[in-house]
């Protein structure tokens, strides 16, 4: 009998502490998937650690209490072989668990990898969005920029508002066009 009680003691932990690990995965998720442009992985990496110690603590006894609940040893009376039965599907569905949130975690895991990319991209986007939006008036001033005496726009007296307005009417449509896409 003193057997079956620490058993269960012991396995009404693992319940406990594997609600605890259950909220730890559920605000991981939450942050995995929220629009803060945070990164979890190590908390996510450190939660796989705590559950494989978790693993490594909770399948071993697993097959001793089920050598103990099938009747494998004499000093265990017949009598007491359901309680020990209990305590075995309660560590079996500890067990699962486990398993399940090792499960959850990998997938955190993937879509945290993948939300990171998918943030890259986006940034990307915006930075050659910019780029190229700046790339028209250096561009133009570095034409205007060789000192040729030779451009006819040159000795014409609108010439310099002109190409200020050109590089602005560029640059503004580049920036509509980038906004609408979706880049800026």
């Amino acid at each position: 009998m003193v057997l079956y009680a620490i058993l269960d003691h012991v396995v009404d932990g693992y319940e406990d502490a594997a609600q605890g690990v259950d909220v730890d995965i559920q605000q991981v998720e939450r942050e995995v998937f929220s629009p803060q442009r945070t990164n979890p992985a190590e908390r996510i990496y450190k939660l796989e650690r705590e559950v494989l110690d978790f693993y490594a603590a909770v399948v071993p006894l697993s097959g001793v209490v089920d050598e103990v609940a099938r009747g494998h040893f004499d000093v265990v009376p017949d009598e007491l072989l359901n309680y020990f039965r209990d305590v075995h599907d309660h560590l079996r569905r500890a067990c699962g668990r486990v398993d399940g949130f090792r499960e959850l975690l990998s997938s955190a895991l993937h879509a945290n990898l993948t939300q990171v990319s998918v943030r890259q991209n986006e940034d990307m986007r915006k930075i050659s969005a910019w780029v190229a939006i700046l790339a028209v008036p250096t561009m133009i001033a570095g034409i205007y920029g060789m000192n040729f005496d030779t451009m006819p726009e040159l000795h014409w007296r609108f010439g310099y508002p002109t190409v200020l307005v050109l590089i602005l009417v560029v640059c503004a449509l580049l920036h509509r066009r980038f906004r609408r896409a979706g880049w800026l």
